[in-house]
């Protein structure tokens, strides 16, 4: 089973979004994908209204989410879409989360993940601060899902940084993990290549590494480089910058013989009951 990791430019307004993604879309399907991984904020890029669009959508009132089961049905694809801003589904008037939703080929959402690490950094770029936190609140689950490619754990950008996260999704059988990202050039050029070959490398899942790559209003560059990483850690497709189709086949085979061959996860010291003792007891 084929699944497809797609890289945007994206812009803040949705239509013209929605229509290159479903572009795009077409495109993976075409190709003879199964499942296919937007990048972050792929419907609006730059926006500060988080909380406009996650109510308009939650009401029924806005275009994304009918799009995307449209999409999903049109193409006989399941679509991992990047994030959009939501509120919780239980407080419908809350603080938008950045939630990466799971719509099977029917259409139907399967899965929903909320971001659980925001990105209140400073960076030395030209926007030189980011507060993802005053338009967004974390979440707090972890999320895997059973597609036609395999389980697929579901985080968003800067949860790369928290290998912890990729430990507890590995435990709850992931094989493979998606990572819908908008890195800065800055923090890309330093440190994308390293954490999505180490998360696959750790977990010995496949990586789907959908991103963001060019310049957006701000001004905002964003780093790009969206790739398919293989459970031994090798990067077996990759796009620098611009629009992107990355096709990949996950080998059920020989992640099985990889995870034989390193047991890793019947070896961790650490996030295992088995290993920890009281003080003072010995075998």
């Amino acid at each position: 089973m084929s699944f497809a990791v797609i890289q945007m430019v994206s812009q803040p307004d949705v239509s013209t979004n929605l229509r290159q993604a479903r572009r795009l879309l077409e495109d993976a399907a075409q190709q003879g994908a199964r499942l296919a991984v937007l990048p972050e904020n792929f419907a609006a890029m730059g926006r500060r209204d988080a909380a406009a669009i996650g109510q308009a959508e939650a009401l029924g009132r806005g275009p994304i989410l009918p799009w995307l089961k449209s999409a999903a049905r049109d193409l006989r694809l399941w679509i991992v879409a990047g994030t959009l801003p939501l509120p919780p589904r239980d407080q419908p008037d809350g603080k938008a989360r950045a939630c990466s939703l799971v719509l099977d080929e029917e259409g139907e959402i399967v899965a929903r993940y909320d971001k659980l690490h925001l990105f209140d950094v400073d960076v030395a770029d030209n926007r030189g601060r980011y507060r993802e936190s005053d338009d967004y609140a974390h979440g707090h689950d972890v999320v895997v899902v059973p597609t036609p490619v395999g389980k697929l754990g579901l985080t968003v950008c800067y949860d790369l940084r928290f290998p912890e996260l990729y430990t507890a999704l590995r435990e709850a059988g992931a094989e493979l993990i998606s990572a819908p990202s908008a890195f800065t050039a800055v923090t890309g050029a330093a440190h994308w290549d390293v954490l999505i070959r180490a998360r696959a490398i750790e977990t010995q899942c496949y990586v789907l590494a959908a991103a963001q790559g060019g310049v957006h209003p701000g001004p905002r560059e964003t780093f790009g480089h969206a790739a398919i990483v293989d459970p031994w850690g090798r990067i077996i497709a990759q796009q620098a910058q611009g629009e992107a189709v990355l096709l990949g086949q996950r080998d059920s085979s020989e992640q099985a013989s990889i995870r034989a061959r390193m047991p890793v996860s019947t070896h961790r010291r650490f996030f295992s009951q088995d290993a920890l003792r009281p003080a003072g007891t010995t075998e």
